[in-house]
Order: structure tokens, then sequence, then C-alpha cells
């Protein structure tokens, strides 16, 4: 895959209804600061009643990227994607417009079943594709199992830049809504993410964390991105911009970490200690190595090192 496609590169994933008409100055002009990905949407934030003026306005957005990407390439654009309301509408953009100029589509309510009609649109194409897990499947942890297993032997597998967590759906379908008060790891949401990363990570698939819906609590949104990191989640599903840097600073690596990482990488010992803690190479190797990607994309924070332990240790205390 591309290197511009690195899942490390995804940060903060910001949801922008096809109906708004400045999507083109977010993406060749750089209106909305440090957004590194976008997705055009055309499912849950569009109503059925605007469904036309969506695409029309999809439409017109996809010619003037074509023509700018001819012009001056695409490296200083964030990555681009577009969330089709289902595999019907997926093959009609495929077959009616020039999807040349995005990086792929995000796939609604993927489940096993939906994979072939999925593989078959998006085959031809150049486009990778971000399945989102948001179905009543998912919290089975065997038909998750299975999907994961057929996703690593399947064509599609190098398509895939990550695997995205559809929080609000996955509430739906057990009638909640997040608490005001609560992080989504509070509730059965914290169930359901750390079963998809012992099921999926553990096959090498990325896996995005769900949008945190408080958009002016930045203490719960805090909170919640430091277990995101601790889960080894590697971006976030953004809403509103003023979560963006948010985002961005908690994708950033700990000093602790990334001088870690460097010593479990380069050392020639079985076990050795470092800033108080063991170090394994055989068992931190692949870890080291995500920490040392991340860094390279976000940077390494400024603040002390145990800032985040700190942050950590009183999230998982509340």
């Amino acid at each position: 895959m591309d290197k511009r496609l690195s899942p490390w590169r995804l940060g903060a994933t910001l949801y922008m209804p096809a109906t708004r008409t400045d999507i083109a100055d977010a993406i060749l002009n750089n209106k909305i600061s440090g957004l590194r990905s976008l997705v055009i949407c055309l499912e849950d934030a569009v109503s059925d009643g605007d469904i036309p003026q969506a695409l029309e306005n999809l439409r017109t957005l996809l010619v003037q990227l074509t023509r700018a990407k001819a012009n001056q390439g695409n490296a200083c654009w964030p990555l681009v994607f577009i969330r089709p309301r289902d595999s019907a509408m997926g093959e009609r953009l495929v077959r009616e417009m020039d999807v040349s100029a995005i990086d792929g589509f995000v796939l609604p309510k993927f489940t096993l079943a939906s994979l072939p009609a999925w593989w078959r649109i998006l085959e031809p194409t150049d486009l990778c594709m971000m399945p989102t897990l948001e179905t009543e499947e998912v919290f089975d942890v065997v038909q998750m199992r299975e999907l994961a297993t057929t996703l690593v032997d399947h064509p599609c597998h190098s398509r895939i830049i990550a695997l995205r967590i559809g929080g609000n759906d996955l509430m739906n379908v057990i009638s909640l809504r997040r608490s005001r008060h609560l992080t989504l790891y509070d509730g059965p949401m914290g169930y359901a993410i750390k079963m998809l990363v012992a099921v999926f990570a553990s096959r090498d698939f990325a896996l995005t964390a769900p949008v945190c819906e408080h958009i002016d609590d930045h203490q719960i949104m805090d909170r919640e991105l430091a277990l995101d990191m601790a889960h080894g989640l590697v971006g976030k599903t953004a809403i509103h911009p003023n979560q963006i840097s948010k985002i961005e600073a908690a994708l950033m690596v700990s000093p602790t970490d990334h001088a870690d990482a460097l010593r479990i990488l380069n050392s020639t010992q079985a076990v050795f200690k470092s800033q108080g803690a063991m170090c394994e190479p055989a068992t931190h190797r692949r870890w080291a190595s995500g920490i040392l990607a991340r860094a390279q994309v976000y940077g390494i924070a400024a603040e002390q090192p145990q800032d985040g332990i700190r942050l950590l240790t009183a999230t998982l205390k509340n």
C-alpha cells in the first residue's frame, strides 16, 4: 500500500455530510487546521430527501478534485474517503463518477455477507477500503473471528487501510446512548472494543476509535483518548474541527515510550530494565515498531514522561 495510505496518517478523521458546499476548500485550501483525513458522508449524516442534492454536490466536487490532482498532485491534501449509503450506491458512484482523485471508500455496516458485493465494486479500482464494524454481528466474538480470518486471506486484504469501530451504531443496536458523564469504555462498548482489538489487531489489522460526541467536554474527551491509545487504536473519528487538536495531541508519543521503543529495537539483550520497567524485545518488538511509526507522523510529546501515565491512571480509576 502507498505510504500515503498508512493507517498512522489517519489521525482525526473528520466526517462531513456530502450536502456541504465547502468540502473543496477543506481539501484543496487547508481550511481546517491539522486535518489529516476526511470522510464525505452520504449515509447517516444525510437525510433521504437530501440524497439527490448530496450526489450532485459530490459529482461537482469530484470534477474539481480530479482537475486539481492532475495539475498539482495530492501530496498536500488530507486523505479523502467517501462513505456511500450502501453497496448499491457505491456501485453507482464507481460507475457514474470519476472517483480517481479520492483515496478510498468507507464501507458502512460491513459484514462477512456484504464483503463479496463490496469487493466486486472496488476490485477494478485503485481505491482502498475502510470497513466499518457497526452491526449486531460485532458483539459476537465467533462471527468477528470468522470475519477476521476471512479478510486475512482475501484479495482485499492489501486494500484495507484500517477497520473503523462505529460506536453510535453499535450503541443503537443495544438501545443505548452514551452517558454525558462517562467515556465509551465505561459501558458495553468497553467490551466490544477490547474484543475487536484482540481479534483484529492480533492479525495485524489497524482499528480506529469511535467518535466522542461530547464536543465541548474536553475532560471526557481526554479520558477517552487516553483509553483509545491504551487499546492501540490508530486514530479517531471526529465530528467537529475543535476535536482535531485533541486527537492529534493524544497520538503524540511520550518521551518514555519513545526511549523504550528505541532501546527495544536496538538492544541485543533478551531482557533489560529501562526507566523502572522491564523490557523484553521478543515480546515488545511489535509494540516498539508501532510507537516509532506513530512518532514519525505525530512527533514526541513535550510534557513530562509521567504526565501521560497520571492521566491514564486517573482514567482507569474513574
